[in-house]
């Protein structure tokens, strides 16, 4: 079992940064991999990063690239994902999910086994 709480939302305006934490916890963190989606009200959950359980490897979605950094911290059981150059389109709930263990990681949010409350961030233009 895996228990996730996202910390880090908030307001920003547009061009501003804002980092999301994750903290995860048992003994068996470093074994998932980690991913982050986020949801606008009247849109469906979309994928928006992830990271390997290994950390060797993160896919990105096409609108956050260049823009967002996932990165993980197992001696932490945590994962993060650092957010620059924030549009007013990135104002969601965004929410952290665990796959695995030992699983690669996904775009698709149904193969994910464990989900965080997730934590709004709001870009004002």
């Amino acid at each position: 079992q895996v228990q996730l709480v996202e910390s880090g939302g908030g307001l920003v305006q547009a061009g501003g940064s804002l980092r999301l934490s994750c903290a995860a916890s048992g003994r068996t963190f470093s074994s998932y991999a980690m991913g982050w989606f986020r949801q606008a009200p009247g849109k469906e959950r979309e994928f928006v990063a992830a990271i390997s359980w290994s950390a060797g490897s993160t896919d990105y979605a096409a609108s956050v690239k260049g823009r967002f950094t996932c990165s993980r911290d197992n001696a932490k059981n945590t994962v993060y994902l650092q957010m620059s150059s924030l549009k007013p389109e990135d104002t969601a709930v965004y929410y952290c999910a665990a796959r695995g263990p030992y699983s690669g990681s996904s775009y698709y949010p149904h193969q994910y086994h464990y989900w965080g409350q997730g934590t709004q961030v709001t870009v004002s233009s």
